[in-house]
């Protein structure tokens, strides 16, 4: 069963001006240690950090909380398995609002500008 959708596109340079801007303080706020050393290990940092923004945008929009109370830029986690896969991990209370039941998939695609991200929500478990 689905049970929530979701898609977000960003223009990499959105996401380098931020961090040219704000530096540090925007690079803790949204994302993980983990995902940021992944992407500064990257020879294009800022489309590697505009992806997990977009997937963590779109994966908001797939479990309908939005960018609320309910929803924290840290307890989302994206990282990529060794053959490339991106994964969702999710961390603390929205781990216990997703529910252990549901699974999150996630695809990213980019080009020289711009990052996009579709995310499903979804449970094989009959109901």
């Amino acid at each position: 069963m689905i049970y929530g959708i979701g898609i977000d596109i960003i223009e990499i340079e959105r996401i380098k001006q931020s961090i040219e801007q704000y530096g540090d303080r925007f690079l803790n706020k949204i994302f993980t240690k983990v995902e940021i050393e992944y992407s500064k290990n990257k020879s294009n940092m800022y489309q590697h950090l505009a992806a997990r923004f977009a997937a963590k945008e779109a994966i908001a929009k797939a479990i309908s909380t939005g960018l609320n109370k309910s929803f924290s830029w840290q307890e989302v986690e994206i990282y990529n398995e060794p053959s490339g896969l991106p994964q969702v991990k999710l961390l603390g209370k929205l781990k216990e609002i997703v529910g252990y039941e549901k699974e999150l998939k996630i695809t990213m695609s980019h080009s020289d500008h711009y990052v996009c991200c579709f995310a499903i929500l979804f449970s094989n478990i009959p109901t």
